[in-house]
């Protein structure tokens, strides 16, 4: 029998300056526009044409952009 399952709302973050990386749940509805580091303290931000950290550094896109409503 296959269950159904949600989408992954988690992406693993990885810090472009020390390579930490670390599993983040990420908001359904909105963008994140900041993120720090936890081990380096980096404030990261998101790069030219990305709408937040997770289309950035994460492991998966933000689900407002895969659902096709990006915050950019």
């Amino acid at each position: 029998m296959h269950q159904m399952t949600e989408p992954l709302n988690t992406s693993t973050v990885t810090c472009p300056k020390c390579d930490f990386q670390k599993e983040e749940e990420m908001p359904t509805d909105s963008c994140v526009f900041f993120y720090e580091c936890e081990n380096c303290k980096t404030l990261l931000r998101p790069l030219a044409g990305d709408c937040c950290v997770f289309c950035s550094y994460g492991s998966v896109q933000c689900p407002p952009k895969t659902s096709g409503a990006c915050c950019s």
